[in-house]
């Protein structure tokens, strides 16, 4: 019995849907719970009211190492299982559970749901947060003077974390550019984050060979 392709799927499986799907991008959400016999991954919408509506759910089978859909047949009242092989095939059940939810309910996605701002659009400057941790040092590059920092904090209203990145860097002419890069997530996606972090780390290049 092993859990690791679960851990696998439940790392990527993120970064694969929204990726295919700009609706799913936008207003989806995906929980993961381990400690069940049969562990599973929900996929929900959050409502305007702070309700949550799922729409699909993953099963593992961890002594036959698969995934699996549950349906349910009312004329027949008989209960099936679709096994899902590989990743291509659980992408495409969410994603298609996801529009036949939408189709279902005559989504409306401006008027009945959340769509969080785009990462581009937010200002930290609109909103109060509560910061964790002061500026921690992440890269620096003193000929070149190059300066990466990042700290944490989190918004008070809705319990969601913000990860702060502000790369400063000086020009020849003795200017300070600085950028800064915030990211809203909530407690369920960062155990995701960290695990497609983790299982990539081997495959991130240095910043030392871009400076």
């Amino acid at each position: 019995m092993t859990i690791e392709w679960f851990d696998r799927v439940s790392g990527e499986l993120q970064d694969h849907l929204t990726s295919i799907c700009e609706k799913y991008d936008q207003v989806g959400h995906m929980t993961i719970d381990k400690g069940a016999k049969h562990p599973r991954i929900e996929f929900f919408i959050e409502t305007e009211d702070g309700d949550r509506e799922y729409f699909c759910t993953l099963f593992f089978d961890p002594y036959n190492n698969e995934f699996y859909v549950e349906s349910y047949d009312l004329d027949l009242d008989l209960s099936s299982k679709t096994i899902l092989k590989d990743i291509e095939d659980i992408v495409d059940a969410v994603h298609e559970s996801f529009h036949d939810y939408l189709n279902d309910d005559d989504y409306d996605m401006a008027d009945e749901y959340i769509v969080e701002e785009d990462e581009d659009d937010f200002d930290i400057e609109d909103v109060d947060v509560e910061w964790e941790t002061p500026e921690v040092t992440a890269y620096i590059d003193e000929e070149e003077d190059v300066e990466i920092t990042y700290k944490f904090g989190l918004l008070p209203d809705t319990g969601d974390g913000v990860l702060q990145r502000i790369n400063r860097v000086r020009t020849e002419d003795d200017e300070l550019i600085k950028d800064e890069f915030n990211f809203v997530f909530s407690k369920e996606e960062a155990s995701t984050i960290i695990a497609m972090i983790a299982s990539h780390m081997d495959s991130l290049e240095s910043l030392d060979s871009e400076f």
